[in-house]
């Protein structure tokens, strides 16, 4: 007579079989999910593509497609013309465009996970007001660099926007470093500074406040290849001190308890991301003025299309933010045919209708 199994080998003997097929559908579903982010991603990075060919290619002196794409890739059968337009004039712009853009949209991605608010953004908290302040008062003074004085208005910009950052920050820490106590922080910077620039252009002179309001409007025509270099330093600096932390931001955005209760020093982090999110927003309107919603919308775009993985997002929130300074750059250049309007009027030209399109859609609830 065969012996019975016993009780404990069914049960076990049940159990892994059901495991193994629920196990099956589970990662044939993720398998799946993962594809279609990669396409997202390909996808992405081939509208940019094809938006930096048109960026260069629009300009008051005629390309054609064939001259640019030969100045790029073989620019020593392109006519000494065609290479200075393209490599001395058009290219630095595009690249800015492009450097901006990545920084701006992988500032707001940072920003709203941190503070866990769909509205947070370098712009709406007072970062980008404080470098058009700091901008504005160097052009006021007409205090100079010695060495380099092309990098007297950046710099202060930037200075202005690492103190606005701290000034965050030590409120935030006198309270605990909630995100409420941080936002509530960065709208009074906000205000603050958005005076302060009223107050310096109060006091300057017509010539002078032409100049300062030129800075704000946020303009690509002062890229050039001393301060690209500088840009993109910043940039893959801060992308690669990010890169340790990418399933952490992705457990952040469960909560502060869900991400504590799986080993998440969810204070450090913050301070971390934080100063990484004033130095991107720093480095990335130093040089091209106050550009507003570039922040705050290609992070939603990006949610939208590839989800809440960390991994995935921050690559792109970089490109659809790339996408947009580039696109609006070209939107700039076909609206006034042989000028250009300062593409920070642009970006909220576009970024209005798209805050507009989030609300009516409900996006609050994945909040």
């Amino acid at each position: 007579m065969k012996p019975k199994p016993s009780g404990f080998s069914v049960c076990v003997t049940g159990t892994v079989t059901d495991g193994a097929a629920q196990a099956a559908p589970s990662t044939e579903i993720y398998a799946g999910l993962m594809v279609r982010r990669i396409i997202w991603l390909v996808v992405t990075v081939a509208t940019l593509a094809m938006l930096v060919v048109a960026d260069i290619l629009i300009g008051p002196a005629f390309l054609t497609v064939g001259e640019v794409l030969g100045a790029l890739f073989a620019p020593s059968h392109a006519s000494a013309m065609v290479q200075i337009i393209v490599y001395d004039i058009r290219l630095p712009m595009t690249l800015m465009a492009i450097l901006v853009g990545m920084s701006l949209g992988t500032a707001g991605v940072h920003m709203q996970t941190i503070l866990g608010n769909p509205l947070a953004s370098p712009y709406t908290l007072g970062f980008s007001a404080a470098a058009g302040f700091g901008a504005a008062f160097a052009i006021l003074t007409g205090v100079t660099l010695p060495l380099v004085p092309w990098l007297s208005v950046p710099l202060a910009a930037f200075v202005m926007c690492a103190l606005a950052a701290g000034l965050v920050f030590a409120f935030a820490s006198i309270r605990g470093m909630s995100p409420e106590i941080m936002v509530l922080a960065g709208i009074a910077t906000l205000f603050m500074f958005q005076s302060a620039q009223s107050m310096v252009q109060y006091l300057a002179s017509p010539e002078v406040l032409q100049s300062i309001v030129f800075w704000l409007f946020g303009s690509l025509l002062k890229a050039s290849w001393n301060n690209v270099p500088i840009v993109a330093v910043c940039f893959a600096m801060c992308s690669l001190l990010v890169l340790p932390n990418l399933w952490q931001l992705t457990a952040l955005r469960m909560g502060d308890a869900r991400a504590a209760s799986v080993g998440v020093n969810v204070k450090a982090l913050r301070i971390k991301l934080f100063a990484i999110v004033a130095l991107l927003t720093a480095s990335g309107v130093a040089f091209v003025g106050t550009i507003g919603f570039v922040g705050l919308v290609a992070p939603h775009i990006a949610r939208m299309l590839v989800g809440e993985d960390q991994r995935i997002l921050l690559p792109m929130a970089a490109l659809t933010g790339a996408i947009t300074m580039t696109g609006a750059s070209v939107v700039s250049k076909l609206i006034s045919p042989g000028g250009v309007i300062p593409i920070g009027i642009v970006t909220a030209l576009i970024g209005v209708p798209f805050l507009f399109f989030l609300i009516l859609r409900g996006q609050r609830r994945h909040w």
